[in-house]
């Protein structure tokens, strides 16, 4: 960062953690890769270089524990050795993530809080700034002061901002170190966040308490420094968290003027205009008689908008093709769907800046409801009294009754599918239970995306996920459907199931009924119309309105049996949506290894196995691709699961990073959670959790044996066998490939 009043921001990275350049094995820069073997910037010795059995550096990188045992008995060395530079063998084992190295020295009276090379920092900083956390957590368990600052007033919450791990910053800020604490130019671990250009710990910071409006020694805030990098994602945060716009520096620059300068004016205009700000930082009213009352609750107001907004839409249009010659309907039509759908988007450019997307709002939640509303009253009036009401021989009462029962129960279950909670999990009371939770997990060498979320701050149940749209963690999350506005999950999947058969039935007693209703009108209407055969011409010219809304409903059929064909088969091999696409996540695999390849916790079972990543857990291990529009739609009609389906790829992931597409390995494994079709399917749908009403928060069945999903963290344990037989309970790997 610029240290000068005059200069305005200096967009060079911030300066690493320099090791020795005089230690007996030359010492890397801390910004490259640090690998057993590897070191790069060091002095040549002139005189022959010791046998590694004596280099107890060299012990202390590769984690030779025995090795160094037998050192320390030989009396040569002790954990206390520092070389000319201060540094001890404990910074090399903790920048070389060697956890039992680590152990082992501090055991044996290792100085965790010694400072050492260039930089004069504690081995607690060097583990920090590869993000080797379990590194980071041992030290401080022993008594590593976190707040000790390097030669450049650094202290290990500055220095774990710098690479963006929120995992390392989660257990830092867990530990009491205080949110706001400054580095030797005024600089916050906000404003590092910021300036680098990290949103995940942006949000952890503002979200933790940290003092938005806090200024440097320049005056420079963290909204000042995000302009710097330019990141779009960090300046729309700040400023929804309430960062001062008009903020000036020592030298009297505001934000915009930052900007201006440093050529960062597209994020900073973008970052304004989704958050309902002008070009010039002020609040923008739109130009609507009810304006006041929009900027009181924009998201509330967007959301009742466009939930029924799109009923108008569907209405209009099928009524002026239905009551306008073809000639003008279309243009017509065309002109009224493209000012009715101007209005929403108007809407929508004044939304939250969550909601900037159709796709985000409940709009297709409201084209949905809005034709099932036309829909019940196309049949309450005109259709149900011309085929019920009418002569003994033509009455189809029956039909009727099927198809009010099922439009009475589509209603019922969509709106609880669209209302209830999904199966949220509850999030925990306060600091002390979550550093409870973390300090389990790093116990069990499973702080990680996979087991933790830093944006609920909870442990993650097995088969849950953290959804993006709903801003919580859903268990056994199976999709979140905008047609109803809501993630599928534990508590209403069976309801969002009986939703889309419902709907299939209904439609398809719809075009029965229309079948009866059309055959009784046509022979009495004109066959004299514009462009189309005379047959069509008296289906038309008898009811043009409701065969228009029958078409519209009957393309639903694509879209529903395809959902409705994924999820019976899903359903029969005990499977999610998400797990279908991208494998099922394998609770034993290994979080973190040792800069040799070697998994850090000694009891695994692949610890003998080399190679894996030379550091704390894997970060994005779904790679999510979103493609172009048809992809989005092919997303939103299901098509995507379908095809998955098909092509039956839906394999347990090895290591829970299977990308799109499936899982990545070519080895199938066993799915933990099948008991076999007829199991899987009863303990779907015998549930005992009742079908109106809402359930439980995660309680269900696996093999007929209660379990609750939103407290489920281990993998199912092995059913009993008796008398050769499967009897109820868990299992650990069934018989079913998937």
């Amino acid at each position: 960062m610029d240290r000068s009043a005059d200069a305005g921001p200096d967009p060079s990275a911030a300066p690493p953690i320099q090791l020795s350049s005089k230690s007996t094995a030359a010492a890397p820069m801390l910004n490259s890769e640090m690998e057993l073997g590897t070191f790069a910037g060091g002095q040549q010795q002139a005189s022959a270089p010791e046998p590694v059995e004596d280099d107890i550096m060299q012990i202390a990188r590769i984690g030779d524990v025995p090795a160094m045992e037998k050192l320390f008995e030989s009396g040569a060395y002790d954990a206390t050795f520092t070389d000319d530079e201060g540094i001890t063998p404990l910074h090399w084992a903790a920048i070389n993530n060697q956890y039992a190295m680590c152990k082992f020295l501090i055991e044996h009276g290792a100085e965790v809080n010694r400072k050492g090379g260039d930089s004069v920092a504690t081995p607690l900083q060097w583990a920090a700034q590869r993000c080797h956390y379990y590194i980071v957590n041992l030290l401080l368990s022993h008594g590593a002061d976190p707040l000790i600052t390097d030669s450049q007033g650094y202290n290990t919450l500055h220095i774990a901002t710098f690479n963006g791990n929120v995992y390392l910053l989660v257990l830092l800020l867990h530990q009491g170190i205080p949110v706001d604490v400054a580095d030797s130019y005024g600089h916050t671990g906000l404003m590092w966040s910021a300036y680098k250009g990290f949103p995940a710990c942006v949000d952890v910071f503002l979200r933790w308490g940290a003092d938005v409006d806090a200024r440097d020694e320049q005056g420079f805030t963290a909204l000042h420094w995000a302009l710097v990098k330019g990141s779009a994602p960090c300046i729309l945060k700040l400023i929804e968290y309430g960062s001062d716009r008009f903020a000036k520096t020592t030298a009297g620059k505001t934000p915009a003027g930052t900007a201006q300068e440093l050529n960062t004016m597209a994020p900073w205009l973008r970052a304004l205009r989704e958050s309902g700000y002008d070009a010039d930082g002020h609040p923008i009213v739109p130009p609507w008689p009810f304006a006041a009352y929009f900027l009181q609750d924009r998201k509330g107001f967007v959301t009742k908008f466009l939930f029924l907004w799109p009923t108008l839409v569907v209405w209009v249009v099928l009524s002026v093709l239905a009551w306008m010659p073809i000639y003008l309907s279309l243009p017509t039509a065309a002109a009224a769907g493209y000012m009715l759908m101007w209005a929403a988007n108007e809407v929508l450019q004044h939304a939250p800046s969550d909601m900037r997307h159709f796709q985000r709002t409940p709009w297709l939640a409201g084209i949905f409801s809005g034709s099932l509303f036309l829909v019940g009253l196309s049949w309450i009036y005109p259709i149900l009294s011309a085929t019920t009401f009418s002569s003994a021989d033509e009455s189809h009462w029956w039909l009727n009754l099927g198809f009010g029962a099922c439009l009475v129960l589509v209603c019922y279950f969509y709106t609880t599918s669209m209302v209830f909670d999904p199966g949220f999990v509850p999030k925990m009371n306060g600091i002390a239970e979550q550093k409870a939770v973390i300090d389990e997990l790093i116990k069990q060498w499973k702080f990680d995306e996979s087991n933790f979320c830093v944006t609920c701050m909870i442990r993650t149940p097995l088969r849950s996920k953290h959804c993006k749209r709903c801003q919580r963690c859903v268990a056994k999350h199976d999709h979140h459907c905008p047609w109803v506005y809501n993630c599928v999950g534990i508590n209403n999947h069976r309801n969002f199931f009986f939703y889309i058969i419902f709907l299939t039935i209904g439609i398809i007693l719809y075009d029965w009924i229309l079948y009866y209703y059309f055959s009784a009108l046509v022979p009495f209407a004109s066959e004299s119309c514009n462009l189309l055969s005379p047959g069509i011409c008296r289906v038309v010219n008898a009811d043009a309105y409701t065969f228009l809304l029958a078409i519209w409903v009957t393309l639903q059929l694509t879209w529903v049996s395809m959902l409705l064909f994924v999820q019976f088969i899903q359903v029969s091999r005990a499977m999610t949506t998400y797990e279908n696409m991208y494998g099922i996540h394998d609770s034993n695999a290994t979080p973190a290894f040792t800069s040799t390849g070697t998994p850090l916790d000694p009891n695994h079972p692949a610890h003998s196995a080399a190679g894996g990543p030379a550091g704390g857990a894997r970060h994005g291990a779904h790679g999510h691709r979103h493609g172009g529009w048809l992809k989005q739609w092919a997303r939103v009609l299901g098509v995507d699961p379908f095809i998955e389906t098909i092509r039956g790829r839906g394999a347990v992931a090895a290591d829970g990073a299977a990308g799109p597409g499936g899982a990545r390995s070519s080895r199938k494994k066993k799915n933990p959670y099948s008991a076999g079709c007829v199991a899987n399917c009863k303990d779907f749908w015998c549930d005992p959790a009742p079908i109106f009403g809402a359930r439980r928060t995660g309680e269900a069945v696996i093999g007929g044996r209660p379990v609750n999903y939103a407290e489920m963290y281990e993998s199912p344990r092995m059913m009993e066998v008796v008398a050769g037989r499967r009897r109820g309970g868990y299992e650990s790997v069934a018989g079913e490939e998937v």
